[in-house]
């Protein structure tokens, strides 16, 4: 792996992937002006995966849903867009998107994106959102009916 300075949090980060294959980074906005989320570094890596993020739940959820997708990747599992994801916590489902946002990078997986050109790589590495429906009427974001509230959790990265 190419190199360079590496900061405390970049350790963390370094260390975490060397021992347990990914390392999840959370972020939360007091005020909340962006909704909480997760996001993985090191599957691009590990498992020769997309990195995967996942907004709106409370962090111990979606750090556990991470770690279920992390284990059924390397299982196995291949990938595809608009994919399901049942029982990733507890009896959650999700659909799998693959993201094009332009910004995705800059704005949220900023150190996946340094773990990518860490490694040597031009580009961004693949990144797919985690969407969860609404759990009350078991709509997802993009369908009419939807809780206003559970659509605003999940900006859309998607296409």
């Amino acid at each position: 792996m190419a190199g360079g300075i590496v900061i405390d949090e970049e350790r963390r980060i370094l260390e975490s992937i060397e021992v347990y294959g990914w390392y999840g980074v959370h972020m939360y906005d007091p005020e909340l002006v962006v909704p909480n989320f997760t996001y993985t570094v090191g599957f691009s890596q590990t498992l020769n995966a997309p990195e995967f993020i996942v907004f709106g739940l409370h962090r111990d959820i979606m750090f556990d849903m991470l770690e279920a997708v992390f284990q059924e990747i390397k299982a196995g599992r291949k990938l595809k867009d608009n994919q399901d994801w049942r029982n990733l916590y507890e009896d959650v489902s999700c659909v799998a998107r693959n993201v094009s946002h332009p910004d995705v990078f800059s704005k949220y997986a900023v150190m996946a994106d340094w773990f990518w050109q860490r490694g040597g790589h031009k580009g961004h590495p693949g990144l797919v959102q985690l969407i969860w429906p609404d759990w009350l009427r078991g709509l997802y974001p993009w369908d009419e009916g939807c809780r206003e509230g559970v659509k605003a959790a999940q900006p859309q990265l998607w296409s």
